[in-house]
């Protein structure tokens, strides 16, 4: 297990001490995602005229929206990925009985060739 990072990150203007358990530059990824949601808002006049309780409660309502859509996607990516899993299974499962249908053909036309060739040889010994 990694130890322990403790970083320094700026976010919305304001210098905080972070740590965790994580890479720095997961942590660092982490609070440029929070500077960025806050750029976002910071643009808007509505935002502007909340106060800072509002405007927490609509980044992490945000936040939260991004998180359930990111994880939901996810489910719908895994779900495809388990089809196309069962899909892969079946055409293996049909190449193989292919391959036998196939070989069997073989063998069938192996022993008609076999056949063919004791009856032309019966009839040329008569």
């Amino acid at each position: 297990m990694a130890g322990k990072s403790e970083i320094e990150v700026l976010i919305g203007g304001k210098v905080y001490y972070i740590s965790g358990y994580e890479s720095e530059e997961y942590l660092q990824k982490v609070a440029s995602y929070i500077n960025n949601k806050i750029s976002d808002f910071e643009g808007e006049d509505a935002y502007k005229r909340l106060n800072a309780q509002y405007q927490n409660l609509l980044l992490l309502l945000n936040m939260a929206d991004d998180y359930f859509k990111a994880k939901n996607r996810i489910a719908l990516l895994e779900a495809e990925l388990s089809q196309k899993d069962d899909d892969l299974c079946n055409i293996k499962h049909e190449l193989i009985s292919t391959q036998i249908k196939l070989d069997n053909a073989k063998s069938e036309l192996n022993d008609k060739d076999i056949s063919i060739a004791r009856l032309e040889t019966e009839l040329k010994s008569k």
